[in-house]
């Protein structure tokens, strides 16, 4: 089967590498020159299963007043006539219940944890690397309200068996020895060892020349114009280089998929949530992170890949621009410097910004849609990397025919009928 592939993120060049997989003709489609220079490019470096959770839960609209009025603070609300933003403002806060959030953190730790076993075998069966880390994630909290409001978290996690330890001080420096040196600037964490590690920009150009080798053709540089139906289906993509026609299309745009669905009917309630990163060179590695550490105050995630230290959080709500703001700098700056101030050098940090693809309820849209031969991996907000290879699997099962290997309940476009 003939399968155009839009989007060369990690979401796409996942569903494109699992397709030629299953024997398919894959063609992937992008307007960058290369794969990966969107919001893969550099996030956090998270693979993340055990903190797959929901934004939006109870104490959210009361928190985000908080978050709102810090110096430093995770939210950021860039004032302008959205009516977008408005109705996906509306619909986040009919999800922040107790109930919807257990049931879409339900969904989210399914499908991430699926991607991790899938991601590990894809390791096995390829030798890929990108300097992947496989030591757990710490959610190092600063103060005791912090730690004492875990229970719901830990409730799922033991529900659907995710391993994870609540720790003291000291347990915490167990597993980060740098911490010892900022010890006074938290009270415990959770650790889930589970967790990985890597840089999602280096993996999804390895995974993108193990696809190629596998026969899939890459087509950069092409602007994606449209899409256009017939007889209920997709039947060709326009692009500035002409009509490409295939016997599936697979739309993985992110935030930008909305904007190509919209003409054919199809609404999927996905805005675009910026998020920032520095890429801190490792000066002192004793004093640098082992494996990620999330700040819960800051929703700033602390991460060591190979030789370097990537910085990565906030959530600015401003559509779809680029720009760059020096106040997130210096938010991210302070994180790293307060809790490892001897790891690296901050002068020489790599200032970056990109769109994550946020739903409502925080979980992606996966699966078919109501034109027969066209689906959707899309709207995976800051879990696209570790999501992506149990989505690619996924993907590629539905379009060979196949059964997915688990539940898609809750997971697919269906839930907003």
């Amino acid at each position: 089967m003939k399968v155009i592939v839009l989007g060369s993120g990690v979401i796409g060049v996942s569903c494109a590498y699992q397709l030629a997989v299953d024997g398919h003709e894959v063609t992937v489609v992008d307007r960058q020159p290369e794969a990966g220079l969107e919001t893969s490019r550099a996030n956090a470096g998270e693979v993340s299963p055990g903190y797959s959770s929901p934004w939006a839960g109870p104490g959210v609209p009361l928190k985000a007043i908080k978050w709102l009025l810090m110096h430093h603070r995770p939210l950021v609300i860039r004032p302008r006539l959205d009516l977008g933003l408005v109705r996906w403002g509306l619909a986040m806060l009919r999800n922040c219940t107790a109930a919807r959030y257990e049931v879409n953190k339900s969904r989210m730790v399914r499908l991430a944890e699926y991607s991790r076993d899938c991601l590990r075998d894809l390791r096995a069966q390829t030798g890929i690397r990108y300097d992947e880390r496989m030591q757990g994630t710490l959610q190092l909290f600063r103060t005791q309200q912090q730690l004492d409001a875990t229970a719901a978290d830990i409730a799922i996690l033991k529900r659907y068996g995710v391993a994870h330890e609540l720790l003291d001080m000291d347990g915490c420096i167990r597993h980060e020895p740098a911490l010892a040196r900022t010890r006074e600037k938290f009270t415990g964490g959770l650790q889930l060892p589970g967790d990985e590690t890597g840089d999602c920009f280096l993996f999804t150009q390895a995974l993108a020349a193990l696809a190629a080798e596998r026969g899939v053709r890459f087509r950069y540089g092409l602007a994606i114009e449209r899409l256009s139906q017939a007889g209920g289906r997709i039947d060709g993509v326009a692009t500035d280089a002409g009509v490409l026609k295939a016997d599936a299309y697979l739309l993985a745009l992110g935030s930008y998929s909305p904007l190509l669905l919209a003409p054919l009917g199809i609404r999927i309630p996905i805005y675009p949530v910026k998020g920032y990163s520095i890429t801190v060179p490792i000066t002192d590695p004793a004093g640098a992170p082992e494996s990620t550490v999330m700040d819960e105050t800051h929703k700033v995630a602390v991460t060591r890949l190979g030789s370097r230290i990537r910085v990565g959080g906030t959530a600015e709500l401003a559509g779809y621009t680029l720009r760059l703001h020096d106040a997130r700098k210096r938010t991210l700056e302070h994180v790293v410097t307060d809790l490892f101030p001897d790891g690296g050098d901050v002068s020489r940090a790599e200032f970056w910004c990109g769109l994550r693809p946020m739903t409502p309820d925080g979980t992606p849209i996966v699966g078919p849609t109501k034109l027969a031969n066209l689906y959707l991996a899309t709207g995976h907000g800051t879990l696209g990397w570790t999501m992506a290879t149990g989505t690619g699997r996924v993907m590629a099962d539905l379009i060979s025919g196949r059964k997915p290997e688990i539940d898609l309940d809750g997971l697919t476009l269906a839930r907003y009928a």
